[in-house]
């Protein structure tokens, strides 16, 4: 099937999701995780109406960035983002959804604050609390966004998450519940209200993601197809 195609089923997906909790199939932002996909996939994907294009590496979104495979859609960066390459993100993204640490969430209010603008970012919740996965542990999410409040060039939109591997059908319906509530108590109880973005669900999983709340879904295989990492 052709990227367009893919991009139509995924839709229809969401939107069925979407029905079957009783919300509306627009609520929900769809970010093409373009990660091994060359500029021409990523204008198809475009061309096809996708919300948004997610970048997991900084060399390879640079290297895009200069192919303008980007043009005419915003860019999330979604993958983890070393402290390092800071400077290579931040002003280049509409959102950085990975920032999993305080430190990482300085460095990028220290970098737009020198650009002189204003970052949106997500913070990434390490929700199965894995060793191999950054982003912050449940009980210090709530603490991270009210440090991220007190800074004036970082917005805060929302949380991230990427559950374990689930091991069943419909497995990561528990991770996805336990970020939502999170998210809540954080946008209700903080924020006001004002947070819009609970980013959840990738191709395996994108519409349990949908009827658990999600408001973002990274979905990548399942629009571009297969990566080949041989």
């Amino acid at each position: 099937m052709s990227i367009a195609e893919n991009v139509a089923r995924v839709r229809a997906n969401i939107a069925r999701a979407a029905g079957e909790a009783g919300r509306a199939s627009g609520e929900i932002l769809l970010v093409g995780a373009s990660k091994m996909n060359d500029a021409a996939a990523c204008r198809a994907a475009i061309a096809a109406g996708i919300d948004a294009l997610g970048e997991n590496r900084v060399q390879e979104m640079t290297e895009k960035l200069a192919q303008h495979a980007y043009d005419g859609a915003p860019l999330h960066f979604i993958g983890h983002l070393q402290r390092n390459k800071v400077n290579q993100v931040v002003g280049k993204v509409d959102v950085i959804e990975s920032v999993g640490s305080e430190e990482l969430l300085a460095r990028i209010e220290a970098r737009a604050a020198a650009l002189g603008l204003v970052q949106d970012v997500l913070l990434e919740v390490n929700i199965g609390g894995e060793d191999a996965k950054s982003g912050f542990a449940p009980e210090a999410v709530r603490a991270a966004a009210q440090r991220a409040a007190a800074l004036e060039h970082v917005r805060l939109r929302g949380l991230m998450c990427i559950p374990p591997v689930a091991q069943e059908p419909h497995g990561s319906v528990p991770y996805f519940q336990r970020v939502r509530a999170l998210f809540v108590d954080i946008n209700e109880n903080l924020y006001h209200n004002r947070l819009d973005m609970l980013s959840m669900g990738m191709s395996g999983d994108y519409e349990d993601a949908v009827r658990s709340g999600a408001t973002v879904v990274r979905v990548g295989t399942a629009i571009f197809g297969a990566r080949d990492y041989t």
